[in-house]
């Protein structure tokens, strides 16, 4: 009884230091925020005021304007936080954009929820010019993602298409390219308009998908460590002493016989 007590001692006391954390790191990141953008409090005080009033006005038509006070207030808040989240999540984005590697940041933060999966791997081609094409595995197929110039994404994008083709048959595989351009996709927009794809695959086909590429991904990289090409010419003459060694060692053999 007693561990058992300590125990819900213990974990209430972590639940609460996670609280007090993430109040920190949420307080620490509206003054950042606020700082950077002048219209931030502004804004989130017209919400929060705007709604009460609103509902207080409402209320008064039924005579229940306090009542309706309290939950327009209520309701402000809650969309106050709305505009901070959606205001900061943008600067990060406007922060992020034209750095390379911008695209897998924003796709490894991307959340699951009610039948929706996804399986990110960053940067599985790339080339010298800071090219670089991301995998996403989702339940609207495999996509790959693309930061850099068009024309030298292309046969990035088709080495990557060859060999998914091979590991995944029949999985539908589309490409998109993160920029302003056009037919182009804004940072900010990626998670969205990955999320708005057609879903063709449930959950747990999505994982068993990517478990199959996954596993070839693991396999090509273990092929990688192996060394390759011409020994050294250290290494030769070794090899070619211990072959000498080897043939006079069956040599004496065969004598002895």
């Amino acid at each position: 009884m007693a561990e058992d007590k300590n125990a819900k001692k213990e974990e209430r006391a972590a639940k609460r230091a996670r609280r007090k954390e993430n109040w920190a790191q949420l307080w620490q990141a509206f003054q950042m925020q606020r700082k950077q953008d002048s219209k931030l409090v502004p804004l989130m005080l017209l919400a929060v005021i705007g709604t009460g009033v609103l509902f207080f006005l409402i209320g008064l038509l039924w005579r229940g304007q306090w009542l309706m006070l309290v939950t327009g207030l209520l309701l402000g808040v809650a969309i106050a936080l709305w505009i901070f989240s959606r205001r900061l999540q943008n600067n990060v984005y406007n922060q992020a954009a034209g750095q390379p590697g911008a695209a897998g940041w924003a796709l490894e933060n991307m959340r699951e929820g009610v039948g929706m999966a996804w399986r990110t791997k960053s940067a599985v081609a790339y080339n010298t010019q800071m090219d670089i094409v991301h995998r996403v595995i989702g339940v609207g197929g495999i996509v790959l993602v693309g930061e850099g110039e068009p024309h030298r994404l292309r046969p990035l994008f088709q080495q990557q298409q060859k060999r998914l083709r091979r590991l995944a048959p029949g999985v539908p595989i589309n490409t998109i390219i993160v920029g302003d351009g056009e037919d182009q996709v804004p940072l900010r927009k990626l998670q969205s308009r990955l999320m708005r794809m057609e879903r063709k695959y449930k959950k747990e086909d999505v994982h068993e998908i990517a478990a199959r590429i996954e596993a070839m991904d693991a396999a090509d990289q273990n092929r990688q460590g192996l060394p390759r090409g011409p020994l050294p010419k250290g290494a030769q003459a070794k090899m070619s002493g211990m072959n000498r060694r080897a043939r006079r060692h069956a040599e004496r053999q065969n004598k002895g016989k």
